[in-house]
């Protein structure tokens, strides 16, 4: 089910198409990528989703029905852009946005303290934000967008700026809220994230939407149809096998180490990748064998630099 459907969207400001008929759907619960270079129309996109802006046709639903304004109520947003009051404390300052997303006082000082010690930033509740670090004052505004415990969190670019290990809390509590049944939105250049964390994905370039889906299925989908095969022979598998008769062609085949070699197998006329394991089994030492996949950040540059031409 979806939480989320964007039904023909489409944006202009002046002659500008910011988006241009975007249809996309977000399934509830699961984390959903928007994808896309500077420019493209995902920031248009999450504002439209916020009710910053409204589009010039097309229809958000919201829960199975259109949008309203009071839906922005069950949406925590992180934008890209930080900002916090620099000369507020830090506690006060989070307890004032708490209240503003419908918290009592009692309820946000609780919860936010809970949020304080579980991120290691406790010590700075009577500071002045200008005393805080990037990272510090990042941790601060993740808390206070997921502190309402949205329906749906937009999340742009949330790793910005932080250092491994905060990258890892921070990935960590995304993905607890996600299997507590929140719904994400991740806009992001980063596609190893995307890799790790999304469920589906939408491409979008110069205002179009390129490719929607979920993100396994597109990965096959531009794949290749090649296969990594590492085994343990004094010779390359052309010696050992009449390639004429195979199932598959060799694309490569070289030594790895003193006694493996490494090749890679075209596999895109047969059937299953099990029927060319049973025949190298039966006849070599298999290490290891497995499809290659392309990344995520291939398929993103393929697909923009063809949109592009």
């Amino acid at each position: 089910m979806e939480l989320i459907k964007c039904l023909n969207i489409t944006k202009k400001f002046g002659n500008y198409t910011a988006l241009n008929s975007v249809s996309i759907d977000i399934p509830q619960g699961k984390i959903f990528g928007l994808l896309g270079p500077n420019g493209a129309g995902k920031t248009t996109l999450i504002r439209i989703l916020n009710r910053i802006t409204m589009p010039d046709s097309g229809e958000i639903i919201f829960n199975g029905r259109s949008m309203e304004p009071l839906d922005v109520e069950q949406i925590g947003y992180l934008p890209e852009e930080r900002g916090l009051y620099k000369k507020m404390k830090v506690g006060e300052q989070a307890v004032y946005l708490a209240r503003l997303k419908g918290l009592s006082r009692s309820d946000a000082v609780r919860l936010l303290k809970e949020w304080f010690i579980k991120f290691g930033i406790e010590e700075w509740w009577n500071k002045k934000v200008e005393e805080l670090s990037k990272g510090m004052a990042q941790k601060v505004q993740f808390i206070i967008t997921v502190l309402h415990h949205p329906r749906l969190l937009i999340l742009d670019e949330p790793f910005s700026g932080f250092d491994p290990v905060n990258v890892s809390l921070i990935r960590s509590e995304i993905l607890r809220l996600r299997d507590e049944g929140t719904t994400i939105l991740l806009s992001t250049h980063n596609m190893e994230s995307v890799e790790e964390l999304c469920d589906n994905i939408a491409l979008i370039n110069k205002s179009n939407l390129i490719v929607h889906g979920n993100v396994e299925q597109i990965r096959r989908k531009y794949g290749n149809n090649h296969v990594e095969l590492v085994y343990k022979a004094d010779s390359p598998l052309q010696a050992l096998f009449d390639e004429k008769a195979l199932p598959f062609s060799i694309v490569s085949d070289k030594p790895e180490g003193d006694e493996s070699r490494i090749a890679v197998l075209d596999v895109r006329q047969v059937e299953n990748n099990s029927q060319v394991l049973r025949l190298l089994v039966n006849a070599i030492e298999v290490v290891s064998f497995r499809e290659l996949i392309p990344r995520m950040e291939d398929i993103f540059i393929k697909l923009v630099t063809n949109n592009n031409q």
